[in-house]
């Protein structure tokens, strides 16, 4: 039905349309979200044979995350490359482009929650397999040895404790004002 109703174009659901009271605007993760269910619904369709969401599993989300790379912006630089391990490499090379690691991550953080949105439950999501994590700490260091940049998870911040001026009780070892003034 929804191939069907994009395919007839927006006059038929911008009549279906007036009768509803307007919905906000989707966010733009939640745009990207929905866009991102659709392609990986679509790649399943597209298998030979057609893999079905409930017969998905991880090896399948492996299998879009390499396809992916075929569409990727980044340079990671081969072991064989003389600019391998460089941040700034000055001239161009023939190394393939890729998906970078963070794209990747946050695609798959997006269908993650996209499945279980879509009645899936946490125990079967195979966006959150052990495997998936596996790839995408390998893309990671892969990638930041190819491009001469380590990573390095950002440390949290700790939250600061200040002490209330306006606290009507003294802190356990502080003695009461009154018995100060001796």
């Amino acid at each position: 039905d929804i191939a069907r109703d994009s395919a007839e174009g927006s006059s038929r659901s911008s009549v279906s349309h007036h009768n509803q009271p307007q919905s906000p605007p989707l966010s733009r993760y939640e745009s990207q979200k929905r866009r991102d269910w659709n392609t990986f619904g679509q790649y399943l369709k597209n298998q030979r044979p057609p893999v079905a969401l409930s017969q998905c599993n991880c090896n399948h989300v492996l299998e879009f995350l390499r396809y992916l790379d075929q569409f990727g912006k980044t340079k990671v630089h081969l072991h064989g490359c003389v600019f391998f391990g460089q941040p700034d490499p000055p001239a161009p090379c023939t190394c393939p482009l890729r998906q970078a690691w963070g794209s990747l991550d946050a695609l798959i953080g997006r269908l993650r929650a996209a499945y279980d949105e879509h009645g899936g439950s946490p125990e079967t999501n195979p966006f959150g397999n052990g495997a998936i994590r596996v790839y995408l700490r390998e893309v990671r260091d892969c990638q930041a040895k190819a491009r001469g940049i380590p990573y390095r998870k950002k440390k949290k911040k700790k939250a600061q404790i200040k002490p209330n001026v306006d606290d009507p009780m003294p802190s356990s070892n502080q003695q009461p004002s009154s018995q100060l003034a001796t």
